[in-house]
């Protein structure tokens, strides 16, 4: 049973290649839907899979990649959207 989580990370989480290894790692997992920067400093991101792999993703957010510093995550659970595949966007207005 597919699942979903909207999460906002905050700390040295842009410009440091957050997004992409993200991507990358969601995609690993078999996760669909979408990371991308916000103009407040953070990064937001909407997950769907299964329940071992957005725990799995859970516990890569709270360290990100090597020159992130993650301070905070917030997560939110919800039902799932179907989305097909991870894809970064762009910067929220």
């Amino acid at each position: 049973m597919l699942q979903a989580m909207h999460v906002l990370i905050s700390g040295l989480v842009q410009g440091v290649g957050f997004r992409f290894s993200c991507c990358e790692k969601a995609q690993q997992l078999g996760v669909t839907g979408w990371v991308k920067n916000r103009q407040d400093g953070r990064v937001e991101l909407w997950a769907e899979g299964k329940a071992v792999a957005l725990d799995q993703l859970t516990i890569w957010l709270q360290q990100g990649p090597p020159a992130a510093r993650v301070d905070h995550v917030t997560i939110e659970r919800f039902d799932p959207k179907q989305y097909t595949e991870f894809q970064i966007k762009e910067t929220t207005t």
